[in-house]
C-alpha cells in the first residue's frame, strides 16, 4: 500500500478485503495477512482512525498480521492502528513472512 488514501478509498478496500477473504479455504479468521506500508505516506489523523476500524475491527480478522514498514514517523503512526495480540511489525519483508509461517507456540508463548 502507498501514497495518501481518502475515506472513499478506505471503505472500498474494505468492501474487497471482505469478499477476496470469504473466497479463502480457511476458517473464518484463520488466515494470516502481510501488509506492505512501505510506500505509505503520512496520513491524516482522520485516515488513521478509518485504517484503525479497519485493522482493529472483528468481523473479519487475520489469526497473524504482519505490517512492512519504512519510515520511522509511518512505522509509529502504524503501531497506533491497534494494539490487538497477533500483530507485528517489520522493516523486513522476509522477516515478516518467516513469522506469519512460524507455529503457533513460537509466536505465542516461545522466542524469536
Amino acid at each position: 500500500m502507498g501514497g495518501f488514501f481518502d475515506g472513499a478509498t478506505i471503505v472500498s478496500m474494505k468492501t474487497e478485503r471482505v469478499r477476496v477473504i470469504a473466497a479463502l479455504p480457511c476458517p473464518a479468521n484463520a488466515h494470516i495477512t502481510l501488509c506492505d506500508i512501505r510506500q505509505m505516506k503520512i496520513q491524516s489523523q482522520e485516515r488513521v482512525q478509518d485504517f484503525a476500524r479497519l485493522v482493529g475491527g472483528d468481523d473479519i480478522r487475520s489469526k497473524r498480521l504482519a505490517f512492512v514498514t519504512g519510515a520511522s514517523l509511518a512505522r509509529i503512526q502504524a503501531k497506533r492502528l491497534t494494539d490487538r495480540p497477533g500483530v507485528e511489525f517489520f522493516s523486513n519483508p522476509d522477516t515478516a513472512l518467516n513469522w506469519l509461517r512460524e507455529p503457533e507456540a513460537a509466536i505465542d508463548g516461545g522466542a524469536r
